[in-house]
């Protein structure tokens, strides 16, 4: 294993080209559809509203080599304010390097900043190599509980 220092950088405007390419090779990666359109504008949404959340370039020596996505949300459950890690994304060659730990380090300390009582994220049941990784993080399974979701179709255009 090869330890890197690893960059966080707030995500700009200008950097929507290249999450866009990011979200493209993880969607390949996890064999999920990708649609760069609505991509594009959940990008754009989301970029320099940090009441909604934050996403942060990766950056090995000056290079960006991932992003990572956090929401915010609120839970009964969880005692008020959560998070969802919605996207974490490194080049497969950055992979095994001690990069995606500094990452899940990084978002919690951004968690922790915001007043967040508990961190979410979603594996692939299939992904074993993910569940792995997350699991030396602390992440958890709920035996009891299934993350179900419903797509609302209706747009969501920043107003």
């Amino acid at each position: 294993m090869i330890n890197e220092i690893a960059a966080f950088t707030p995500a700009q405007p200008a950097d929507i080209g290249l999450l866009l390419r990011f979200n493209r090779e993880l969607n390949e990666h996890d064999g999920a559809p990708f649609d760069e359109a609505r991509t594009c504008t959940a990008l754009k949404n989301l970029i320099g509203r940090p009441d909604l959340g934050g996403i942060w370039l990766i950056g090995v020596a000056g290079r960006p080599v991932g992003y990572l996505v956090l929401t915010w949300g609120y839970s009964l459950e969880f005692g008020g304010r959560d998070a969802f890690l919605d996207e974490l994304y490194l080049e497969a060659g950055y992979r095994g390097r001690g990069l995606g730990q500094q990452a899940i380090h990084f978002a919690e300390e951004q968690c922790r900043d915001e007043g967040v009582r508990a961190l979410h994220l979603e594996v692939a049941r299939n992904n074993a190599k993910a569940q792995i990784f997350y699991g030396k993080s602390n992440f958890a399974s709920r035996a009891h509980y299934f993350l179900m979701s419903k797509r609302l179709e209706k747009s969501y255009e920043r107003v």
